[in-house]
């Protein structure tokens, strides 16, 4: 039996035309000629429409104006396995699909085209998203136990007015979960507004939470509402509130005591009808203790709380994060991206993750960036992971607590035995490097210094 120009046993095209997998074929001059049964069903183009005309016309793949697979193996000779790409269906649909590719050799072995297999991905992704939402609640992906129980107490958080503290280490989702309890709370159709109070010298946060009269300041050309006002009806979500300097700790005290503010250089008192989450990084309870932050506030500002774990303490959440970042990225960038290679899973798994969730989604948005398809190996990775990948940091046999210490070392090593930058950078408060370092029984001076 001949289909459509393919040379060869008789039985062989009815054999083709059984597989579930689309199979075509073209000659040298990239010209179709032969599409299988299944390749019909997926694109919805007939054989007869097919044959002849060249396979980018046909498949309208996204990879077909750059990086062809087939075009690769054509002239590298090296075949392309488990490729995925998006191809456009003949009624318009985008369909996810995985290619592989092979050359065609004559019987003297030279080559007279190549062959194409793919598979149809719409059941797969579909599983994939199923996966996702079955893992995702209030915009949160996770399968930690610890993030669980959490998730599980954000209706009855949300249903209270109660001011809220959120902490963890930068890039955990403090601001994520402020926005999942603000969803679900009665409040939900009023505005959510953001405020980092670590981003502003004192007197421009104090402006920008209260708002101000026209003179109040140099630059005060015209009178300007403040956040408590935008947030009227909604949520204020008062980000790094540890940061917040001893005089405007007073000022939000007030605001949550008595529900009233004045903006700066009025003597107006003004209501205030926004429920305030407050987050931080830092050990609040360290700074009372300390007498850098007011125990008052402190109280006032605890009424609810949650901890968010960080991202070593539940390392079952990276595989689902890494695929659901992927995911995203895929569709923005729109790339053949398919996931990790085994490599960089494992490299992953054993890292420490200084900057958490956020430290994870900036890693596979670079490796989209050099990533040219399939797989994400250790190449595409931010180069401190590549060390994660074959050196140190993911030694066999290592312990979480093991990699702790030795990232800990390492950025110590690099600020040359500052603690405060080396807080900052590893994303933790000074009380809390400094309770690590007496855990892991490290001495600034011997262990750093004389190195």
């Amino acid at each position: 039996m001949k289909r459509g120009g393919i040379i060869g046993p008789d039985h062989f095209g009815v054999v083709l035309d059984c597989v579930a997998d689309g199979v075509f074929t073209v000659n040298k001059g990239w010209s179709v000629t032969f599409f299988n049964r299944a390749a019909e069903q997926i694109t919805g183009i007939a054989s007869s429409d097919a044959l002849g005309r060249r396979c980018s016309e046909v498949l309208r793949a996204d990879m077909c104006s750059e990086e062809c697979a087939l075009r690769q193996t054509m002239l590298t000779g090296r075949r392309v396995v488990g490729r995925q790409v998006a191809i456009t269906t003949s009624d318009g649909r985008t369909v996810q699909i995985s290619v592989s590719t092979a050359l065609l050799r004559d019987e003297a072995g030279d080559v007279v085209g190549g062959v194409e297999t793919f598979r149809d991905l719409t059941q797969v992704e579909e599983l994939r998203r199923q996966l996702l939402r079955r893992h995702t609640v209030a915009n949160v992906v996770t399968r930690s136990r610890k993030m669980q129980e959490l998730l599980d107490l954000l209706p009855r958080f949300a249903r209270s007015n109660a001011t809220c503290l959120i902490s963890g280490e930068s890039g955990t989702g403090k601001e994520v979960m402020a926005r999942a309890i603000h969803k679900m709370s009665d409040r939900s159709r009023g505005p959510f507004v953001a405020v980092n109070c670590g981003a502003l010298p004192d007197t421009l946060l104090e402006s920008e939470l209260f708002g101000h009269e026209k003179g109040a300041f140099t630059d005060a050309k015209k009178a300007r509402q403040g956040r408590f006002a935008t947030a009227q009806g909604g949520t204020i979500f008062l980000d790094e509130v540890g940061d917040v300097s001893p005089a405007l700790q007073v000022r939000l005290l007030r605001v949550l005591q008595e529900k009233e503010y004045q903006p700066l250089g009025s003597d107006s008192v003004l209501k205030s009808d926004a429920r305030v989450i407050a987050a931080t990084n830092k050990d609040l309870e360290e700074l009372v203790h300390h007498g850098e932050f007011r125990s008052d506030l402190y109280y006032r500002l605890n009424v609810v709380s949650l901890t968010l774990p960080p991202l070593r303490e539940r390392p079952e959440d990276i595989p689902i994060l890494c695929e659901h970042f992927i995911s995203r990225f895929r569709r923005l960038r729109g790339k053949d991206i398919t996931g990790l290679s085994a490599e960089v899973l494992a490299a992953f798994m054993t890292f420490a993750w200084p900057g958490n969730v956020r430290e994870l989604e900036n890693a596979i948005e670079y490796a989209f960036i050099l990533c040219p398809g399939g797989l994400i190996a250790n190449e595409h990775l931010p180069e401190y992971l590549h060390v994660a990948s074959d050196g140190p940091t993911a030694t066999a046999g290592a312990t979480l607590a093991d990699i702790e210490e030795r990232v800990i070392l390492q950025t110590l090593r690099r600020n040359k035995g500052h603690r405060a930058r080396t807080a900052v950078e590893l994303g933790i408060s000074k009380a809390t490097l400094w309770r690590k370092l007496k855990k892991f029984g490290i001495d600034v001076q011997d262990d750093v210094v004389s190195d």
